[in-house]
């Protein structure tokens, strides 16, 4: 591309204001977990997951054509402040006074290195067509939403937690393939149980956190269920349905 088509203009469309929404709430969800504000913090998160999933849906509606990979890359750049960078620092602040030293350090660091990992991979996969229904290894948004609903929710403990991210971070680089969500209730209902999550704490206290509660258990089902079940089927489909 010459020089004077480099503007700006020739790259951005509609649906990156959205991705850079994502990244904004993802940078507040650390300073917030900087200064100790760990509810905030987690709430944020998952308002960076609600733009994550806007941006792809705006793309497809407008119709975009991104030729040069500039919205792709701008997602993923995104996705790493909001779902690696925010999450290790919110795990770090809310362990700090975790009994093993540095461990919540280690654990810390390997969400955001198993999280560019993760993208790197996907946006190599993107270009082929042969993982059109299945995401390989856990999306990343995914332990967004598990770290701020299990804070929320009433079941946080340091041990489970430092446990927990181990594993999903770990998920996020392994060949296990996790099916796309394209059932639009499915969505929907997903996008219902963060916005009750997302009420006044006042509130979420009254109705027992059972947002927050519920999201963790879904989401926590989905990524344990969900594989089990598609090896169980290619199974009984046979070796050589692939």
């Amino acid at each position: 591309m010459s020089v004077d088509n480099n503007g700006m203009k020739n790259y951005f469309a509609f649906a990156d204001f959205f991705s850079l929404l994502n990244a904004s709430f993802g940078f507040l969800a650390i300073i917030m977990a900087l200064q100790g504000q760990l509810i905030l913090s987690a709430k944020f998160m998952l308002i960076s997951v609600i733009f994550d999933s806007v941006d792809g849906w705006v793309a497809r509606k407008t119709n975009r054509v991104d030729n040069l990979g500039f919205g792709k890359n701008m997602d993923s750049l995104c996705d790493a402040i909001s779902f690696g960078v925010a999450p290790g620092i919110f795990l770090y602040s809310a362990t700090l006074t975790y009994d093993i030293r540095y461990i919540n350090i280690l654990v810390s660091l390997l969400i955001v290195t198993c999280g560019i990992m993760r993208l790197s991979r996907f946006n190599v996969l993107s270009e082929s067509k042969s993982h059109e229904d299945n995401f390989v290894g856990l999306p990343i948004p995914t332990i967004a939403v598990v770290l701020a609903s299990f804070y929320l929710s009433n079941f946080f403990r340091m041990d489970l937690a430092i446990l927990i991210m181990t594993l999903v971070s770990l998920l996020m680089i392994s060949t296990i393939e996790y099916p796309k969500i394209k059932s639009i209730k499915t969505a929907l209902l997903t996008l219902i149980l963060i916005a009750g999550v997302l009420l006044p704490q006042k509130i979420q206290t009254n109705l027992l956190n059972i947002p927050a509660n519920v999201l963790f258990s879904i989401t926590i089902v989905f990524i344990v269920f969900m594989p089990t079940s598609a090896i169980l089927m290619n199974l009984r489909r046979g070796p050589h349905v692939r």
